[in-house]
């Protein structure tokens, strides 16, 4: 008999396409291929251009510097710029007349000075441990100097903090002309919204600068009107009161009346002490 064939039949699967594999040395060649291309590149520039490290450096550095002053500037800003509060709501400036009230109302009051009312102590009018000032104080420097106080010498914006009084009252510019009108009605601002903050419900009147006897080289008394001009806006945008402080001692020519002018101390008289504190007790809210 003949040889049997033997006969292979085919599956009648299909045999697939190889699987596509991931090659981690040809992603790594491929790497290292394009960071080569690159270093060539930045090489060929290099040589092109002889001052190219040097540019290259300063960029940096000049992006470096204007990130760093722009952060210092705001930084300076935050801490200048004075902490203001809202517009006081009911508020009527400057204050105006009211029925009087007793003399007692002075004693839950409190004081911030110059040498303009410094003698409101001594004279009996609000107690002396109110009165917070001395010889140095001003518009100008009213945030950093300190006063004598039970508390300490302290700055008086730390004193009526700890003393907590039921109204507080404010006259400063007795360094009218050391800067500009600007300049103190800014320090003064800072420190009345300081204090409006830290003590919301206190009651704070600030007081307008008397009018100078007569003019001189460095206060005049259309400088003392512009200085309370300003401290009246700056009263309304802060959210307290302003008393008219300036008129009430004022003459019929515009300059500070002679009967409120102590030729023998260059200072206020007895009788302008008695016409402020009139004018208080006549103007209140």
């Amino acid at each position: 008999m003949g040889n049997k064939r033997t006969i292979q039949r085919k599956g009648s699967k299909k045999r697939g396409k190889p699987m596509l594999r991931f090659n981690f040395w040809v992603l790594f060649i491929i790497f290292v291929l394009s960071f080569a291309a690159c270093f060539v590149l930045y090489m060929v520039a290099a040589n092109l251009n002889p001052n190219f490290f040097k540019d290259e450096f300063e960029a940096s550095i000049s992006q470096d510097s204007q990130v760093s002053t722009a952060d210092e500037q705001a930084t300076t800003a935050a801490q200048e710029t004075p902490q203001e509060t809202p517009e006081g709501a009911g508020i009527t400036n400057p204050v105006p007349q009211s029925a009087a009230v007793d003399a007692g109302y002075f004693e839950s009051c409190c004081l911030i000075t110059d040498k303009t009312l410094l003698r409101m102590g001594s004279l009996g009018k609000i107690p002396e441990a109110n009165v917070l000032g001395n010889d140095q104080l001003g518009a100008l420097n009213c945030n950093s100097t300190r006063v004598e106080s039970s508390y300490g010498t302290v700055t008086p914006y730390e004193v009526v903090k700890l003393k907590k009084p039921s109204e507080l009252y404010i006259m400063l510019g007795n360094d009218l002309g050391q800067g500009s009108v600007d300049e103190l009605v800014a320090s003064y601002a800072t420190l009345v919204n300081n204090i409006h903050a830290s003590l919301p419900e206190l009651k704070i009147y600030v007081m307008q600068l008397p009018p100078v006897i007569y003019d001189t080289d460095t206060v005049t008394n259309d400088m003392v009107n512009d200085y309370n001009t300003k401290l009246l806006d700056m009263c309304n945008k802060a959210g307290v009161y302003c008393i008219d402080t300036n008129t009430a001692l004022k003459g019929e020519n515009g300059t500070l009346a002679e009967e409120y002018w102590d030729y023998d101390t260059l200072s206020l008289s007895q009788a302008a002490y008695d016409q402020v504190c009139g004018y208080i007790l006549t103007h209140t809210s």
